[in-house]
């Protein structure tokens, strides 16, 4: 990867074993600022050939009071599945702007699941 693309970290692998149902996927960054942050991973979206990683920031107590989420270009190596993912910074407003929407429409088809599966 080049040394000039913004990427986070990955301080700890994905808990992707959660120990029970109700538990959510978390990611621990390590932020360019220094400090460390553990996500709730919400989904990945795939959008023309990229994967697009979208993720709740935790506080202390692994809340999330604003409903901020964060979008990253996400990368794995499909040759060596033990690799770490990489995060990458969206910089360019239209393409942050089409993952915002792919996760609006992601937002209101679950949505209409979870209404379909009420009646």
């Amino acid at each position: 990867m080049s040394k000039d693309k913004k990427t986070e970290s990955l301080n700890d692998p994905f808990n992707s074993q959660p120990e029970n149902k109700d538990e959510e996927m978390t990611v621990t960054l390590d932020l360019m600022d220094g400090t460390t942050v553990t996500c709730a991973i919400v989904t990945i979206l795939p959008i023309n050939n990229q994967d697009y990683i979208v993720l709740l920031p935790l506080d202390e107590n692994g809340e999330n009071n604003d409903g901020e989420v964060w979008f990253y270009r996400y990368y794995e190596n499909k040759d060596n599945p033990n690799d770490e993912p990489v995060l990458e910074y969206i910089e360019e407003d239209e393409e942050y702007e089409i993952v915002s929407d792919a996760f609006d429409e992601y937002l209101d088809s679950a949505e209409f699941d979870e209404f379909m599966k009420e009646e």
